[in-house]
């Protein structure tokens, strides 16, 4: 695959981005495109390994044939290319752009720190197809006469729609939001995924006859009783949207936010919309001019990071319970899985402070108004050591612990007591569903997605949607020619 000898002879690059200080000043991508020729090379490095560890299942969920679109590259076949990879994942921008990239983890290569740059590459192919009109509507040739509802277009139901749209089925896709995408419009931020590239999918998905139904909200605006009587199949891709409760003192300060909302308050704001929305709804969360303070070691953490930079603050400060971890993990000891080592994300370099092995102990405040957050070392059970409490000012504090599962008004209010839920460990609800055929105990009734799984990686919520439909066009026509 790729040159013979090209990952002794290239050295791995990465695409690079832009000065801290440039790019804090705009919510626009900022990562600068490699050339074709660049791109050429880095996909040269793709060793042929024996057992490509990249397709999964420790590294791509979707099980993206990275070796042979890297040889598509290499040769400059770039259709090709692009059809390899859709044959995978159905949105390879967006996984380009905004996922972690566990494939490069599991390289061969990086038992030498050096793995293919197999995410800037996935989305080099993505963007190139566009620029060559490689990607159109690609409507199915024969219908079959049935209808099939989509709750939520998130990546799960986005994926999930465009395959049963493609088996033949009759699509319709059902949002709470104004616009379609789910978290991917409203809570990743334009400064990591600009929204034109779902634009551009749902015009896709639109010309292969997928309609969207926008400003509706299933179970509040429309019972989930009526989809399913007028549909062959329902299948719920509602995400995992409730913010995990922190139970800190001071909690009910003004100042004192869930990450969510202001997350999806700038994205909004960016796409001239407004602010309110059916799930978030609050008054103006602005950063500007502000100490800020942001619980949480996550990807959420992070983009309210990246935000109140771009919005102004002065000074902005995260706290993660975990310890520091390791500037490089024992290869020999984790590889080809994901390892737990030291991750600075591009809006922690902007200038984040980050506290490891801290945690918050109260939000303080004067006249009802955040002045602080009262915080305190940790040891290694997590609990606090005596005398190591300190104080840090704050005026904006967000809580980015992530999500425990649904929003409960809606679809679960509706369908409580005769769908069956799952509550983890850490207390998350989750619809109880296999990833075989993705039934849920209702009748007609699939679900997939994070509100299967839990919080997780888009990547994944595309893998879940794609298995899910082939599951539902499989029991509405007895088999099926859809891939898993």
């Amino acid at each position: 695959m790729g040159k013979v000898t090209g990952f002794m002879e290239i050295d791995r690059q990465v695409a690079k981005y832009q000065p801290a200080s440039d790019r804090i000043r705009h919510f626009r991508e900022f990562t600068i495109p490699m050339s074709d020729p660049e791109v050429t090379k880095q996909a040269a490095r793709c060793m042929d390994c024996g057992i490509p560890y990249c397709h999964g299942p420790t590294g791509c969920p979707v099980h993206n044939q990275i070796p042979d679109w890297n040889d598509l590259v290499y040769n400059n076949k770039w259709e090709e290319a692009i059809r390899n990879l859709h044959s995978t994942n159905n949105f390879p921008e967006f996984t380009g752009r905004v996922c972690p990239a566990p494939c490069e983890e599991a390289c061969t290569l990086n038992l030498e720190d050096a793995p293919v740059t197999i995410k800037t590459i996935e989305q080099a192919i993505a963007d190139k197809a566009y620029e060559l009109g490689f990607i159109a509507p690609q409507p199915a040739t024969v219908k079959t006469g049935r209808k099939v509802a989509v709750i939520g277009s998130g990546p799960a139901g986005m994926a999930a729609a465009q395959q049963l749209g493609r088996a033949g089925h009759e699509v319709h896709v059902f949002e709470r939001e104004s616009k379609a995408g789910g978290l991917l419009r409203y809570g990743i931020p334009d400064f990591k995924m600009e929204k034109n590239f779902i634009d551009r999918r749902v015009e896709q998905m639109t010309g292969e006859g997928v309609t969207f139904h926008t400003g509706v909200n299933v179970g509040v605006d429309m019972p989930v009783e009526q989809l399913l009587a007028e549909h062959d199949a329902v299948l719920y891709c509602g995400g995992s949207e409730t913010p995990r409760p922190a139970g800190i003192p001071g909690v009910d300060l003004n100042g004192v936010y869930d990450a969510m909302p202001y997350l999806v308050q700038q994205n909004r704001r960016l796409g001239r919309e407004n602010i309110d929305s059916v799930a978030w709804p609050a008054d103006p969360i602005l950063a500007g001019a502000k100490h800020v303070v942001v619980v949480g070691g996550g990807d959420t953490a992070s983009d309210c990071v990246g935000t109140a930079f771009r919005q102004g603050a002065v000074k902005v400060t995260q706290l993660d319970i975990r310890p520091q971890p390791p500037e490089k993990e024992d290869k020999l000891a984790v590889w080809p899985f994901w390892a737990t080592k030291m991750r600075t994300s591009s809006s922690q370099a902007e200038g984040a402070i980050r506290e490891f092995q801290v945690a918050t102990l109260e939000f303080v405040g004067e006249d009802g108004q955040l002045t602080g957050v009262r915080c305190c070392e940790v040891d290694e059970r997590r609990q606090p050591i005596a005398g190591t409490d300190f104080i840090i000012k704050a005026d904006l504090a967000f809580i980015a612990i992530g999500f425990s599962g649904p929003m409960t008004e809606g679809v679960l209010s509706e369908l409580e007591g005769k769908l069956t839920l799952n509550v983890d460990r850490r207390g998350s609800t989750n619809v109880v569903a296999n990833d075989k055929d993705y039934r849920t105990s209702i009748d007609k009734f699939w679900t997939a997605g994070d509100v299967r799984r839990g919080q997780s990686l888009v990547v994944w919520a595309i893998r879940e949607g794609r298995q899910a439909a082939r599951a539902i066009d499989e029991a509405l026509m007895g088999s099926s020619v859809l891939p898993r």
